[in-house]
């Protein structure tokens, strides 16, 4: 689960052929329908690698038995796979009118167009808590469930001080500067190569172990 959700993310994100910022712009809807196809089946891809790395923080959890374990790992994981799941729907909302809205939008005048994205506007500045809103809980899990897996021994200490610095990092980047969401790309790489690093050192124990 965690190579597949960080397949899926990265793979999802680097293969898109236009990314959208915070807002959308007039010109996204025709840069997406140049080539719908792949930007929807990409974003879907990347939609799934954030449900995906909830699933793989949950199973993670199931892993310990010892009651002094679980009783930061399972509240750790739970809230950040909540907040995955969170941005996973923030996400959704990018998704939805960048293909709607390339549709809807194809051989509009400037002005319609134009109109249309004023309209979005409100409803973007509510998504952006969504985006927040994501990023800080899915933080403030990876630290508590970092203590838990370290305290259980479950993975290296320097992968737990890493699951911990990046949700520190995520944390108070999002919070000290919350209208700077591209500023966060940086740790979104870093998230994805953590939950890769840790599938192969998961792989590798369970493999030693039997």
């Amino acid at each position: 689960m965690f190579l597949a959700a960080a397949a899926m993310l990265w793979g999802g994100w680097a293969l898109l052929p236009h990314h959208l910022g915070t807002y959308f712009h007039a010109e996204d809807f025709a840069a997406v329908g140049q080539h719908l196809h792949l930007w929807l089946w990409m974003y879907r891809i990347h939609l799934f690698g954030h449900v995906t790395t909830a699933m793989a923080l949950v199973a993670l959890a199931t892993w310990v038995e010892e009651p002094d374990v679980k009783v930061l790992l399972w509240p750790g994981a739970l809230v950040a796979a909540a907040g995955f799941i969170v941005s996973a729907l923030a996400a959704a909302f990018y998704y939805h009118f960048g293909v709607w809205g390339s549709i809807q939008m194809a051989g509009k005048t400037s002005e319609t167009i134009g109109s249309f994205v004023e309209s979005l506007r409100i409803d973007t500045e509510y998504v952006t808590c969504l985006v927040r809103f994501g990023r800080v809980f899915s933080g403030l899990g990876l630290v508590v469930a970092a203590a838990g897996l370290a305290r259980g021994r479950l993975l290296p200490r320097w992968n737990c001080a890493v699951a911990a610095l990046l949700g520190i990092s995520a944390m108070a980047l999002t919070m000290s500067l919350p209208d700077r969401l591209f500023l966060y790309q940086p740790i979104f790489q870093l998230q994805t190569i953590w939950l890769g690093i840790t599938g192969i050192v998961l792989l590798r124990t369970r493999l030693s172990r039997s």
